[in-house]
């Protein structure tokens, strides 16, 4: 079987209607409120992106042109959330007055729990 061309975040269109271009848009009717014309009518829009098999819907237009819209700003949204690449983490020192408060609040927690226990002269 053939693998999948590899998807990068320069592929993300900037305008969401060119991402409509390879996606497959499907027409579904929405639930909920709405009466005989939700009921009835094919409003619904469920748009899935072929090259990763993202998937974005939208139900709470009564038009399919704006649920269509909506739907494909949110998959672009997704595609951008899942692969702008990541700025890589700058590791940091801890600083000397974090970890001489950290040791400070080490030992007073350790005192209180000493006052807990029995004392020496009473243990045998």
């Amino acid at each position: 079987m053939a693998e999948p061309p590899e998807f990068h975040f320069a592929d993300i269109p900037a305008d969401p209607r060119d991402l409509a271009r390879d996606c497959e848009i499907s027409f579904f009717r929405a639930s909920g409120p709405g009466g005989q014309h939700r009921n009835k009518t094919e409003t619904a829009v469920r748009v899935v992106h072929l090259p990763t098999g993202t998937t974005s819907a939208a139900t709470e237009e009564r038009s399919q042109t704006r649920n269509r819209e909506k739907a494909l700003e949110r998959l672009r949204e997704k595609l951008v959330r899942n692969f702008k690449p990541r700025t890589p983490r700058r590791e940091t020192k801890v600083p000397r007055s974090a970890k001489e408060n950290r040791l400070e609040e080490k030992i007073r927690r350790s005192r209180k729990k000493e006052l807990r226990s029995t004392p020496r002269a009473f243990r045998d």
